[in-house]
């Protein structure tokens, strides 16, 4: 009954140690003990786990950042703990991370979930942009340009801590 979550597991795990390419349902299946075909209930093939992978990933992502900014007062202090927030998630879940944003899932195929919990994890920070703005606590400057700017930063500043180059 707990097969769909334990394969997500069991991929994180392999991606962890094995990186992304030595990911493969057969090897899942087997260490889980699960024949072929109870792996093709829950996913057609690969590209569908890392789906499912990178769905959760920005999901949580998302509920980190809302959280940070929520706890943080929704104001300067806030903003600055969802970057804190994005960062240790990443740090604290690289394997999810280097699902999201390593090029293994081809956004044609994603799929609308994957597609909506993206939008949604960026919308979080363009949402609190848009708040401070209105406070007049943040530049009137355009705000998917700044929201695309704190993105990369922060998203720069995780690759490098994930990779043990900071």
């Amino acid at each position: 009954g707990n097969l769909r979550p334990g394969l997500l597991d069991e991929a994180l795990a392999t991606i962890r140690t094995e990186g992304v390419d030595g990911l493969t349902l057969r090897e899942i299946g087997t260490r889980l003990g699960v024949s072929r075909t109870a792996l093709y209930r829950h996913f057609a093939d690969k590209s569908a786990l890392l789906a499912a992978v990178a769905t959760e990933g920005f999901r949580t992502l998302r509920q980190h950042l809302e959280a940070a900014w929520a706890e943080g007062g929704r104001n300067r202090a806030g903003f600055e703990a969802m970057g804190t927030a994005y960062i240790r998630f990443a740090v604290g879940n690289s394997s999810h991370y280097r699902v999201m944003f390593g090029g293994s899932i081809d956004p044609k195929v994603c799929g609308p979930e994957l597609a909506a919990e993206a939008v949604g994890a960026f919308q979080a920070l363009v949402d609190a942009l848009s708040s401070l703005q209105r406070a007049g606590i943040v530049r009137a400057d355009d705000t998917l340009t700044m929201a695309r700017y704190v993105w990369a930063v922060v998203h720069g500043v995780s690759m490098l801590a994930i990779n043990g180059q900071l």
